[in-house]
This record gives structure tokens, C-alpha cells and sequence, in this order.
């Protein structure tokens, strides 16, 4: 059976980051998917940061804290997807994201594209394999 797994002191219907009809993560056995996470601080509902740098660690620690929350780690990350409103921003999105993960690192994808509030520069999605 799935289990909706959400921010620290938060519940499943807490609706952080907005009213879309989805969970933050999902854990499903052994796997947890976590959906896409942007620059908006769980708690407070505000962006965070003003360039990739900045949104990029929000991005990383909202997954971090979801992941954690699963009984997981960031080492039980297997696949990352990475959504960049702007594609030049690519290596210093890729140096915050050095501080989050280790080797072997997890798979992942870029690609470029558009996200619904323009302050936002990335976004990033998550699988991650741990004990049942």
C-alpha cells in the first residue's frame, strides 16, 4: 500500500506548495518517488534564492527532507531528473548539486523548460530504492 511521505512537521494534507492534486513523495514498498520539488521553503511558502545557486540548495534540501522522512538518505537516490528554465545556468546548478550527492552518483537527466511562476529557475524530481 502506498504511503504519502511529507516535509518534517508537516502532514499528507498539508498542501505546501500549493493545491495540486499529489503527494510530496510517495513510498511505494521500497521505492519513494519524489515529485518535483522547486525553490518554495515548505514551511513559510516563499521562494528562495534569486539565482539557480540558491534555488538550487532549497530545491535539494526540500528533497533531502523528504527522503529523510522516508528513512532514507540522499545515497538511496537512484534517479534525479533536472528541469532548468535556463540552461546556461547548468554548472552552477551542477556545483550546488555536488554538495548533496556523493559517489557513485545518482542517474540523471537535464532538460530545458518553462515553469508556471517565472521566479522559479529549477526544479528536480527524484527516485530513490531503500529497504521495504
Amino acid at each position: 500500500m502506498p504511503i504519502a511521505i511529507s516535509y518534517p512537521g508537516t502532514s499528507a494534507s498539508d498542501r505546501p506548495m500549493g493545491s495540486a492534486p499529489l503527494s510530496s513523495a510517495l513510498k511505494c514498498g521500497s521505492i519513494l518517488f519524489v515529485s518535483g520539488q522547486v525553490a518554495i521553503d515548505p514551511a513559510s511558502g516563499a521562494v528562495v534564492g534569486d539565482d539557480v545557486a540558491g534555488q538550487t540548495r532549497q530545491v535539494l534540501t526540500n528533497m533531502k527532507a523528504l527522503v529523510e522522512n522516508a528513512g532514507m538518505t540522499m545515497r538511496n537516490v537512484g534517479k534525479v531528473g533536472i528541469y532548468l528554465t535556463r540552461l546556461e545556468d547548468f554548472a552552477a546548478m551542477n556545483a550546488v548539486y555536488a554538495e548533496f550527492f556523493e559517489a557513485p552518483y545518482p542517474a540523471r537527466a537535464t532538460v530545458g523548460i518553462t515553469l508556471n511562476d517565472p521566479r522559479l529557475l529549477v526544479e528536480m524530481d527524484a527516485i530513490a530504492v531503500g529497504a521495504g
